[in-house]
C-alpha cells in the first residue's frame, strides 16, 4: 500500500516528466547576454518589439541577443509578413487542422503528439518560434464562444492531450505555449472580468490541466490568460505565477502575457511574467527602468526575468534558423484527414427503414454504390474552423460534394442547399431537398452552427441550430426516413431534432480535411473512435451553470464549484442527451478481467474486439468515494487507454492511474490530502457506461474536513444550480467581492455609461449600438467584440506606443467628470511620448535585428532538447 504524502507528484504510473533540457552553449550565451546588457536593454527586453515579436540587440560586446516571432496557432499557423493583432493582414498559407474540440474527442495522446510535431514543422519553416497553444481553459458552459479552441470539461483528459501536443511542438526545437493562465472560462468581458473561485475548485479544475501538462511535457512557454482571478489580475498574481507554477510545478520556461493583458508591467515582472505583448511601446520599458532605480523592483528580480526571457529565445533560435522553409503539405493534409475521422464521434447509428426492420444493419457505414442524396450548405463550404486568433489561411479545404461526386464507393444522386446559413426557413430551398431525398436510397444532411453564433469575444446566448436548418431536416426526414446527419460546430447544441435521423455524426470543426474523413467515415474507411470530451446536456436550462453564464458583471462566480460537466450531471443526477465518454462504434468491444496493482497506481483488463470489424475503444477509468465525508463528484476521471484491436483480438490494456485520483486539495491544511477509507474504480466506455468495478483501501493522510459547520449543503450533494450567496460567501472562506465597477483605466468600453462624460455617453451609445448589429450579423466582426470589452489601458497597449498610460489616465480624468482636462492631458502626451519613445529608440537600436533569426545568431548556440540539429530533422 503507498504511502500518499502531501506532496504526492501527479502522474504516478506515468512516464517521467521530461527534463527542462538546457544545453550548455545556451547557459553560456544566455549569461554572456546577461552580463553585456545594460538596464534600459533589459527593461526594453521583456516586452514585444511588434505585434508578434520580441526585441533583437548587437549588444556591445558584438555579441546578439536575436528575436523570437510569435505566433497564434493552435490547430495552424496563423503568421504574417507584417503582423497585426487584430488580423487585419493577411497570414501565410498553413495547414487548418482539426479545431481542439476535434483533437480531444479523439483521446488519443499519440496522435496529439504527432499533430503538435507537424505544427512545429509548421512554425520554424516560417520563421516562427513559439507556438501559442495548445487551448487548456476548462470548459466551464456549453455558451462559451471559444470552446472549439479548448479540449475538454475534464482537466486530466485536456492535461494528458496538451502535454502530447506540447512534446510534439517542442520536438522541433521550437517551443508550444499553453494558455490561458487561469480560470479563463468565458469571452464576454474577458479583458477585465474577475474570477471568484474558491481555492479547492481552481487546483482541482481550473488548474490541474496546466499542471499535468507542465509536469509531463515541460513547456518552454506559458501564457497568462486576461482575466482577474478573486481580485488579482492572473498575469501578475504571484500566487499563480511564483508560489504555484515555478515554486510547486517546477516550471523554468517564460510566461507571455496575452496580447493587451497586462495591467501593470512592473507587478507582472515581479510576480514572474517575462513579457508584455504586443508591442506597447516604451512607457512599460520606462516604467519597469524607473521601478529599479527607485528599488521599487530589485535588479535581482529583474535580471531573474531577463535570464527565463534569454533562454527561451536562444533555446529555439537554431531550429529556426536552420529550418527548411517549406514543409509536406500533402502529408499534413492526410495527417489532419486522419485526426478529424478519427475525431469523429458516432452519436447515433440505427438500422435503415425496411420491410423486415429486425434483419435490418445499422444505417452506417453506407453500403458500397448506396445511392446518396447531399443536402446542406455545410456540404459545399464546410464549417471546419472558428473565428478570431485562431482563425487559419488553409492550404487547401474539401468539401464533400466534391470528394462524394467522384467517389468509386458511392453513388452521388444530386446535392441540394436545403438552407441558407443562419436562416429561417426557405420554401423553395427545402422543396428542392424533398425533391431531391425522394429518389436517393440515404439523405446525408449537413448541419452546422453558423461562423457568427461562435467565436473568440463573444459568448453563445442558445444551444440551438438556427430554424431554417431544423424545417429542412424534418421535411426531408418526412419524405425519405433513411437520413444521416453530419453536425459540425465547436461546441455543445441541444439535439431534440435528433429523431429526424437514423445516424448522427459529430464531426466538431474538423479543419481542413473534415469533409473527406467524413466520407470515410460514411463508407467505414475509418471505423468511428472518437468519444465525447464534454457532456451534452438536453437543454442549456440543465447545465450547473445557467443563468450565472455568462456573467455581464465585473466578477463571474464560480457559484457550482468543483460541479463542471460530468460531475455536476452524475452528482445531481440530472439526465443528459450524450454523456462525457460517449461514442459508438461500427464493432463492439467487451471488457473483463480488471485487477488493480497492489501499489494501486495501475489496473489492467482484457478488451476484446467481439465484432467483425477492425476498430478502437477508449477505455476509461473513474474513481469514486462512496462514503466520503469531505463533498466531491460522484466519479472523475482517472485515466484512460485507448485501445485498436482487430476482429475477434483479444488485448491486454494497462490504465496508469492519476496521482491526484484520491486526493482532494484540502484548503484549511493548503496542501493535497487523502481521505482515507473505500474507493471504487470504475472501468467502462463512459462516464455512465461502467462495466467493471473494484473496490480499494487508501490511508488517509488525517487532515481535517475544511467544511465541518460550513451549511454547504449544496455542495454536499451536487445542488449548485441556485446556490445561496451565504453557501458561495462560505465556501470562498469570506465575504462576496463587490461588484461595483471603478471609473479607472480598467474601466471596459461597453461600461462607459457609467462614467460622468458626456461625450464617453455617446461613445458608448454608439459601440453599444454597433455590436447588437454585430451580434446579428452572419459574419460578425470579431474586433468590434475586441473593443467593445476591451479596458481603457488597452488604448495605450494596443497603440504600438503612439499613446502612454499618461494618456490614458487624461481620459480617465475626462470620464470622472474633469470635462475639458483630460482631453487636453490626452492631447498634450502625444508630443512628449513621442519625444520619449525617439530618444530610447535611438539608444536601443539594433541594426542586425531582424525577425527571422539569422546564421550568425543560431551559431552562438545548440537546440534544447537535441544531441544535434539539422534542417532534414527539422522536417521530419
Amino acid at each position: 500500500m503507498p504511502s500518499y504524502e502531501k506532496s504526492a507528484p501527479l502522474g504516478q504510473g506515468a512516464d517521467a516528466r521530461p527534463a527542462y533540457d538546457r544545453s550548455p552553449e545556451v547557459e553560456r550565451a544566455v549569461e554572456a547576454a546577461l552580463a553585456s546588457m545594460t538596464l534600459r536593454e533589459k527593461c526594453a527586453l521583456l516586452q514585444g518589439a511588434t505585434s508578434f515579436g520580441t526585441r533583437g540587440y548587437e549588444l556591445a560586446d558584438g555579441r546578439r541577443v536575436p528575436t523570437v516571432e510569435f505566433s497564434d496557432g493552435p490547430h495552424g499557423l496563423r503568421h504574417q509578413a507584417v503582423g497585426d493583432h487584430l488580423g487585419l493582414n493577411e497570414s501565410a498559407p498553413a495547414t487548418c487542422f482539426p479545431t481542439a474540440v476535434t483533437l480531444a474527442d479523439t483521446w488519443d495522446e499519440a496522435l496529439a503528439e504527432e499533430e503538435g510535431r507537424a505544427l512545429g514543422e509548421e512554425a520554424a519553416s516560417q520563421g516562427v518560434g513559439v507556438l501559442l497553444g495548445p487551448g487548456l481553459c476548462i470548459k466551464r458552459s456549453p455558451l462559451c464562444g471559444r470552446s472549439f479552441e479548448y479540449l475538454s470539461e475534464d482537466p486530466l483528459l485536456s492535461g494528458k492531450l496538451a502535454a502530447a501536443y506540447v512534446r510534439g511542438v517542442q520536438s522541433c526545437g521550437v517551443s508550444a505555449c499553453p494558455k490561458h493562465f487561469a480560470a479563463n472560462s468565458q469571452e464576454t468581458r474577458r479583458l477585465a472580468s474577475d474570477s471568484i473561485v474558491d481555492a479547492r475548485t481552481l487546483r482541482e479544475i481550473y488548474l490541474r490541466g496546466f499542471e499535468i501538462c507542465v509536469r509531463e511535457s515541460a513547456p518552454r512557454c506559458l501564457m497568462t490568460s486576461y482575466n482577474l482571478v478573486d481580485g488579482v489580475y492572473a498575469g501578475q498574481s504571484p500566487v499563480l505565477l511564483d508560489s504555484v507554477l515555478r515554486g510547486e510545478w517546477g516550471f523554468e520556461g517564460a510566461v507571455v502575457s496575452d496580447w493587451g493583458a497586462t495591467e501593470d508591467h512592473v507587478e507582472a515582472v515581479r510576480a514572474g511574467c517575462d513579457f508584455e505583448m504586443p508591442d506597447p511601446g516604451l512607457a512599460s520599458a520606462r516604467a519597469l527602468e524607473r521601478a529599479v532605480r527607485e528599488g521599487r523592483l530589485s535588479r535581482e528580480t529583474l535580471d531573474r526575468r531577463v535570464r527565463e526571457a534569454l533562454e527561451l529565445v536562444y533555446s529555439v533560435t537554431p531550429a529556426v534558423a536552420a529550418a527548411p522553409a517549406a514543409f509536406d503539405a500533402e502529408a499534413h493534409h492526410q495527417l489532419a484527414r486522419r485526426i478529424a475521422a478519427e475525431g469523429a464521434v458516432l452519436l447515433k447509428n440505427e438500422p435503415r427503414q425496411a420491410a423486415r426492420p429486425e434483419a435490418a444493419a445499422p444505417i452506417l457505414p453506407l453500403a458500397p454504390h448506396t445511392r446518396v442524396a447531399l443536402v446542406g450548405e455545410y456540404a459545399r463550404k464546410p464549417r471546419y474552423q472558428g473565428l478570431g486568433s485562431s482563425h487559419v489561411n488553409a492550404v487547401r479545404v474539401d468539401d464533400l460534394v466534391s470528394l462524394m461526386g467522384s467517389s468509386p464507393d458511392l453513388d452521388l444522386v444530386g446535392y441540394a442547399t436545403g438552407f441558407r446559413r443562419g436562416g429561417g426557413a426557405d420554401e423553395a430551398l427545402v422543396a428542392e431537398a424533398v425533391e431531391l431525398a425522394r429518389r436517393a436510397d440515404v439523405v446525408v444532411v449537413c448541419l452546422g452552427l453558423e461562423e457568427g453564433r461562435e467565436g473568440e469575444g463573444r459568448d453563445r446566448t442558445d444551444l440551438l441550430l438556427s430554424a431554417g436548418q431544423i424545417a429542412c431536416l424534418e421535411a426531408v426526414a418526412a419524405a425519405n426516413p433513411n437520413v444521416v446527419a453530419l453536425l459540425s460546430s465547436g461546441g455543445v447544441v441541444e439535439t431534440g431534432w435528433a429523431s429526424c435521423c437514423r445516424a448522427l455524426v459529430y464531426q466538431g470543426l474538423g479543419g481542413q480535411a473534415s469533409a473527406a474523413a467524413a466520407l470515410d467515415v460514411l463508407t467505414g474507411r475509418c471505423n468511428p473512435s472518437g468519444k465525447l470530451a464534454e457532456s451534452w446536456p438536453r437543454r442549456i436550462e440543465d447545465t450547473p451553470t445557467f443563468g450565472n453564464y455568462p456573467s455581464t458583471r465585473r466578477t463571474a462566480e464560480y457559484r457550482e464549484g468543483l460541479y463542471v460537466g460530468y460531475r455536476y450531471y452524475e452528482t445531481a443526477r440530472v439526465r443528459v442527451a450524450y454523456p462525457f465518454g460517449f461514442g459508438l462504434s461500427y464493432t463492439t468491444f467487451e471488457l473483463s478481467d480488471l485487477c488493480v496493482s497492489p501499489a494501486l497506481d495501475s489496473v489492467r483488463l482484457r478488451v476484446h474486439n467481439a465484432g467483425a470489424r477492425a476498430g478502437a475503444e477508449v477505455v476509461q477509468l473513474y474513481v469514486s468515494r462512496p462514503d466520503r465525508q469531505v463533498f466531491g463528484p460522484e466519479e472523475e476521471l482517472a485515466g484512460f487507454r485507448k485501445v485498436f484491436l482487430q476482429p475477434g483480438e483479444t488485448a491486454e490494456a494497462s490504465i496508469p492511474i492519476d496521482g491526484r485520483a484520491f486526493q482532494h486539495f484540502n484548503v484549511k491544511t493548503d496542501a493535497w490530502e487523502v481521505e482515507g477509507g473505500s474507493f471504487e474504480l470504475r472501468v467502462g466506455t463512459s462516464c455512465e457506461d461502467v462495466r467493471l468495478r473494484a473496490s480499494v483501501r487508501v490511508p488517509g493522510t488525517g487532515a481535517p474536513d475544511p467544511y465541518v459547520g460550513l451549511g454547504l449543503a449544496s455542495y454536499q450533494y451536487g445542488l449548485v444550480k441556485h446556490v445561496p450567496d451565504a453557501s458561495f460567501a462560505a465556501l470562498l472562506g469570506g465575504r462576496l467581492p463587490s461588484a461595483r465597477i471603478p471609473l479607472d483605466h480598467n474601466l471596459c468600453m461597453r461600461d462607459l455609461n457609467h462614467g460622468r462624460s458626456p461625450v464617453f455617453w455617446a461613445v458608448w451609445a454608439v459601440l453599444t449600438a454597433l455590436e447588437r448589429e454585430n451580434r446579428r450579423s452572419p459574419n460578425p466582426s470579431t474586433d468590434l467584440d475586441y473593443v467593445y470589452n476591451m479596458p481603457l489601458r488597452n488604448i495605450s497597449q494596443m497603440s504600438a506606443g503612439r499613446v502612454s498610460p499618461f494618456m490614458v489616465e487624461g481620459l480617465v480624468w475626462e470620464i470622472r467628470g474633469l470635462w475639458g482636462l483630460g482631453f487636453a492631458l490626452f492631447a498634450a502626451g502625444f508630443p512628449v511620448n513621442a519625444v520619449l519613445n525617439l530618444a530610447w529608440e535611438r539608444e536601443l537600436a539594433a541594426p542586425g535585428a531582424c525577425p527571422r533569426p539569422c546564421a550568425a545568431a543560431a551559431a552562438h548556440v545548440a537546440p534544447l532538447g537535441r544531441t544535434s540539429f539539422s534542417p532534414a530533422a527539422a522536417g521530419a
